[in-house]
């Protein structure tokens, strides 16, 4: 027999940020929990508001399946001595099983005969099981700091008010956290603030959102804000700014949304854009507004957790609030304009970037030394981007950015342009950052390109160097994230840059003294490893990515190539055989146990069988032919030829002995084959593929 369950714990507010992972939590914990219990169960679904976590669980079974107990105890042999009389241990397995030794079973296997216990038990109902199992999934659910509330000892997230369990159309009996279940719960604070009895588990978000004025739906929420806050702004010919993250913070802070538009002083459109929106977002969870042209406008769209009967009071409320906010912001604007961006470079070396490393000024002066280097190698003018590298970090001192750190960058690029810079060295000062996140776009001017590189190599170097890499979860120089933005920098824009040399020029950088030896090639190996996940979510399997890692491949704009015309030669025809004989020409060289150089041609005075001499025909042939591709980095072209030899390879093993008992045929027919292998080598070792 199956039921639905409903299961709802009501708290004082959650944290909004926190709540969509603690209803996932909760949402897994307890399937788990039912399937490591043996019950069967449907879909489960999720819900979540500011003051409750909830879930519905489909098709549950009302019990438990029988439950099959054993346990194999001594052997016959010393269960019972000459006289058939038991023995202690027979004795004693019996009396832990509940049993008298006469009802315990034999059983025989390969090393004998055993005394064994074997019972079937009745399933638990689930009803019963249910309490303890929700109380264990709520203690594992991923809260940071857990607070206690009156005189118990529970602990969670928030002081719990209420716990509601129905099953079926039944309350399930028994207490979570020193709270006694009931089959009740609770509508919106002020509009629907009594108990709502909850008839069955199905009936529970019409319920909510019929009587008690909250969607429990989180989507659905979600969904609702968007379309208010899209539709309000469209009537006033604006578009919202819908951050996701905002959408997600608003949706954890109301049950049931109502948008409300509000303006603000046009005086405060002095400020930058961005210092508005952050202000908005950041302090009171506005949305702010643009017209057609993108420009921001005097208007915002709050969402109110209640249908006033005074909206226009509502209104006026959260235009009072803000304005001491955009007040507080003008003057952090007005008070750092006073002062050149480059006079806050003093006060970077009272920063620290790492005990060990210095200050942020010492990092600085280290940036800008490496993006001198880097504007050579690319043979760019160093002047603009040495400029942009020591002005990079000077806005973290501002009061702006101690106010709002998320400007970082942004602050730096408009202080910088009202005080005269270049806009390439105002650009790079944001684009420095870029990406943030996976799925950021990247920098776009030079400048900002290798600012942007130079940063995450010198902090990819230094904490490296002092023995800080990441080491399971814990990452707190963001080392994953600077590896992966360095490959894509290189790999997207694309720049012709090799990675060690990248690396070993950013190690120079620093007190030799202060960094481990090596460093810059433990770092690469590094950011290698990362390219492996870098690649697989395209699609591309590991061996692909170590076929040409394999080749010494360190400048990444190329390995990208390689890595993907590898990847569409492995659809090729010619591809299984090749790899075979690949793999061949490796074991045959590694086995023989001659230095033979491969760079040398074979001699054809020494072919013995038709098939080495066409075989080398080929290879000579295939050389000329992929030299021009390989300059010009067709390297799917390169393979689409190479693909070619199968035959000719193939031929050559069925009728050609290569180990000849002759050394000097041995010789040449192994420098024959080198010679073949080296021509894959220009792109890939396929011998990795698998």
């Amino acid at each position: 027999m199956m039921k639905e369950l409903l299961f709802e714990i009501g708290t004082e507010e959650l944290p909004p940020t926190s709540l969509r992972e603690l209803a996932g939590a909760l949402t897994a914990g307890l399937s788990a929990q039912l399937d490591e219990q043996g019950i069967h169960h449907g879909k489960v679904l999720q819900f979540c508001t500011p003051r409750r976590l909830a879930v519905i669980v489909e098709d549950v079974a009302v019990r438990q399946p029988e439950q099959a107990r054993f346990r194999r105890g001594p052997s016959v042999a010393s269960a019972f001595d000459r006289n058939g009389k038991a023995t202690k241990a027979a004795i004693g397995f019996a009396q832990s099983c509940g049993v008298e030794v006469e009802d315990l079973e034999r059983e025989r296997s390969d090393k004998g005969e055993w005394l064994v216990f074997k019972k079937l038990d009745e399933g638990q109902l689930t009803a019963v099981l249910l309490p303890p199992m929700l109380e264990k999934v709520l203690n594992e659910l991923p809260i940071a700091k857990r607070m206690r509330w009156g005189n118990g000892s529970a602990e969670f997230v928030r002081p719990i008010h209420w716990v509601c369990m129905v099953f079926g159309e039944q309350t399930v009996v028994g207490e979570i956290f020193g709270v006694t279940i009931g089959q009740v719960t609770f509508g919106h604070r002020f509009h629907a603030p009594g108990p709502l009895r909850v008839p069955a588990a199905s009936q529970y978000p019409a319920l909510l959102r019929e009587h008690g004025y909250v969607e429990a739906s989180f989507s659905n929420r979600r969904a609702a804000i968007e379309d208010q806050v899209a539709g309000l702004a469209s009537a006033h010919g604006m578009k919202a700014d819908l951050a996701a993250s905002l959408l997600d913070e608003v949706t954890g802070l109301v049950e049931w949304p109502v948008a409300i538009f509000a303006s603000f002083d046009s005086q405060f459109l002095s400020v930058p854009a961005e210092v508005l929106i952050e202000t908005m977002r950041k302090n009171q969870k506005y949305f702010a507004l643009r017209d057609d042209s993108g420009q921001l406008q005097a208007n915002f769209i709050a969402v109110a957790n209640i249908v006033s009967t005074d909206p226009e009071q509502v209104r006026l409320g959260n235009e009072r609030v803000i304005r001491p906010r955009f007040s507080d912001a003008k003057f952090f604007w007005e008070q750092d304009l006073k002062r050149p961006l480059q006079d806050h470079f003093e006060r970077l070396k009272t920063v620290v970037f790492q005990e060990r490393l210095g200050s942020i000024a010492e990092k600085s002066q280290r940036v800008v030394r490496l993006v001198r280097e880097i504007a050579i190698l690319l043979d760019d003018n160093p002047e603009s981007v040495e400029r942009a590298a020591f002005l990079a970090k000077c806005d973290l001192v501002t009061s702006m950015v101690a106010e709002f750190p998320a400007l970082q960058g942004i602050m730096g690029k408009y202080y910088a342009r009202k005080w005269g810079e270049d806009q390439e060295v105002c650009d790079a000062l944001e684009q420095q950052y870029l990406p943030r996140f996976a799925g950021d776009s990247l920098p776009t001017s030079r400048c900002g390109i290798t600012l942007a590189l130079a940063d995450r190599l010198d902090t990819l170097v230094g904490i490296f160097g002092i023995g800080q890499k990441p080491t399971g979860t814990k990452d707190p120089y963001g080392l994953r994230r600077a590896s992966i933005a360095v490959l894509r920098i290189l790999i997207e824009t694309p720049l012709d840059l090799d990675l060690g040399i990248l690396l070993r020029t950013a190690e120079q950088g620093f007190d030799q003294t202060t960094i481990a030896p090596g460093t810059a090639d433990s770092v690469q190996k590094y950011v290698f490893d990362r390219l492996i996940g870098f690649y697989q979510e395209q699609g591309i399997s590991q061996d692909t990515v170590d076929a040409v890692i394999a080749t010494d491949e360190s400048v990444i704009s190329q390995l990208d190539l390689k890595v993907h015309a590898v990847q569409q030669f492995r659809h090729a025809a010619g591809c299984p055989s090749l790899v075979a004989a690949n793999k061949r020409i490796r074991n045959i060289v590694a086995k023989s146990g001659m230095l033979v150089d491969g760079s040398i041609a074979p001699d054809t005075a020494l072919f013995a069988a038709p098939a080495e001499a066409n075989l080398w025909r080929r290879v000579a042939a295939a050389e000329l032919e992929i030299q021009p591709l390989i300059e010009k980095r067709e390297y799917n072209a390169v393979l689409q030829k190479l693909a070619d030899l199968r035959d000719d390879v193939d031929t050559f093993f069925d009728q050609v002995l290569v180990m000849d008992g002759d050394a000097t045929i041995r010789e040449n027919r192994l420098r024959l084959l080198m010679r073949l292998e080296g021509l894959f080598l220009h792109v890939a070792d396929i011998s990795f593929l698998q």
